[in-house]
């Protein structure tokens, strides 16, 4: 890119800068695209770019793979029912470790090393859950262990990291609200509960897939830009299937509670949040009211 064309990206960015300085964006990250540390470090950096335009990110992280592979090598077998990871008490302890010991110090060493400014706070000191069942093949209720979903939010370390200008960096657990042990929250709903609670301008889920595509088998048919009746459209169609439908159900609840829009980009590409957010045409899927 010679000197021209990269001052014609700068000016196509600036209407998306001026619309959204001052204003709050979630970004949840999962999926492979956490599994290569050089892509999790551009999206890092991408992350510091918002903080300097003045935007305010936050970010709810996943840990799957590397969750699986700690109850491995402690012996315990990775189960799922409709989704969710069977949780036991003694499987629970290596969730919460993995996440908030592991990953979420990671991250937020990454941003302050390319001179950003991030706190690492445990889900369970912002979500409140209560335990929930899983649903096997034949559509009966089973017991997953410490499973939640998210029925509560405290705003007190969330509060804090805004007025100082600190970007909050949180892991997918929750506080019961009966007992105060933690639970496993699903990272898509616990971004997505997070994002209502707040408002925010926009909830991005980065992840492993481009985006909606009319076909699941080329990436080519990604739909740029879809409305919430045409989200329910495409889920009643067969279009969107499997594990995104909770992805789309999720966004479409947040739009209803009030964020402004949702996208769904994939983490793979290379500052795929920037080009998603500050470029024309986008690279991912939007879902707008």
């Amino acid at each position: 890119m010679d000197p021209i064309e990269k001052a014609n990206s700068l000016i196509e960015a600036l209407p998306y800068l001026q619309a959204f300085r001052g204003k709050t964006f979630l970004i949840k990250m999962g999926g492979s695209a956490m599994e290569d540390p050089e892509l999790v470090a551009k999206v890092m950096r991408d992350i510091v770019f918002l903080e300097v335009a003045g935007i305010n990110p936050i970010v709810v992280h996943g840990g799957g793979k590397a969750i699986s592979a700690a109850m491995e090598a402690a012996g315990l077998e990775a189960k799922f029912v409709g989704g969710f990871r069977v949780t036991t008490d003694e499987a629970i302890d290596i969730v919460a470790r993995v996440l908030s010991e592991e990953i979420n110090p990671g991250l937020v060493r990454m941003i302050r090393d390319f001179g950003g400014k991030a706190v690492g706070i445990p889900g369970n000191d912002v979500f409140l859950g209560e335990k929930i069942k899983g649903t096997d093949t034949d559509g009966s209720k089973v017991d997953i262990g410490r499973v939640g979903e998210v029925v509560g939010c405290h705003m007190e370390y969330m509060d804090a990291a805004h007025k100082a200008g600190i970007v909050p960096i949180i892991s997918p657990l929750a506080a019961e609200l009966a007992t105060g042990k933690p639970l496993n929250i699903n990272a898509d709903l616990a971004a997505a509960a997070l994002a209502k609670e707040l408002r925010v301008a926009k909830l991005v889920y980065l992840s492993d897939v481009p985006g909606l595509l009319s076909d699941p088998k080329d990436p080519s048919t990604l739909i740029k830009s879809v409305t919430r009746k045409e989200a329910d459209a495409l889920i009643a169609d067969g279009t969107i299937s499997g594990g995104m439908i909770p992805k789309i159900r999720s966004a479409v609840d947040a739009l209803n509670a009030g964020v402004r829009k949702v996208h769904f980009v994939d983490g793979r590409l290379p500052h795929a949040l920037l080009l998603e957010i500050f470029t024309d045409g986008g690279v991912g899927t939007e879902v707008v009211r």
